[in-house]
């Protein structure tokens, strides 16, 4: 059994509903012949999922998430939710209806998280300890508006610049959301990297695009 993500949105790696729907008949076609069981989900790909974008912020989230911290993405706990109600559902004796309220349950009640802690002390030390990086940028709204669309692929292309994914450290803490109001020099996110060239390569593509496309009040 196995379910997959298909995010779909003008800047996702899956940009129109054909090549969505195309793909997602190529997983099926290909899951059938291997003997297995599939969930294609086709998701809103149209802004990025959690606050972090790089292997250590995105971890940072799910452990937030996790842990029910106050201050857990919440669009990312919602897609968790729904994605792990799905898997439930993978057996037969579960309900549709029985399955988002038993996750919720697993989740609010520290048990997933429990879970996960065996799970890493199961698979032994980490090769390497990884602290997101400390070389830093803000970047903020240069006018006052609302956010009306992010570049996903264009914010990934920032965080590659910093050293992401290939340095764990690396990578963008996102503070404003799409239809959200900002003032002039209020922070939309914040670069980390771990070397001063990577925050360098990083402000040279912040200079191209910054990837935040901002409605004048």
């Amino acid at each position: 059994h196995c379910i997959i993500d298909v995010p779909l949105g003008p800047t996702a790696k899956v940009r129109t509903a054909q090549d969505a729907k195309d793909l997602r008949a190529l997983f099926l076609h290909v899951g059938e012949a291997l003997g297995l069981t599939l969930d294609v989900r086709l998701t809103d790909g149209r802004a990025p999922i959690g606050n972090g974008i790089g292997p250590a912020l995105e971890a940072r989230d799910v452990m937030a998430v996790l842990r029910n911290d106050a201050e857990a993405p919440a669009d990312l706990r919602a897609k968790a939710l729904e994605f792990a109600a799905a898997i439930l559902c993978f057996d037969p004796a579960m309900s549709m209806s029985e399955a988002p309220i038993k996750v919720r349950e697993l989740l609010d009640s520290g048990g997933a998280y429990d879970v996960m802690e065996r799970m890493i002390a199961a698979q032994g030390p980490p090769p390497e300890q990884v602290e997101i990086g400390s070389h830093t940028v803000t970047i903020a709204a240069d006018e006052d508006g609302t956010v009306d669309f992010i570049d996903c692929f264009a914010l990934s292309g920032i965080a590659r610049a910093a050293g992401a994914p290939h340095d764990k450290g690396a990578g963008l803490d996102l503070f404003a959301r799409a239809g959200e109001k900002v003032g002039a020099g209020q922070p939309l996110y914040r670069i980390h990297a771990r070397t001063e060239a990577g925050l360098d390569a990083a402000r040279t593509r912040v200079a191209e695009d910054h990837a935040y496309r901002i409605l004048k009040a």
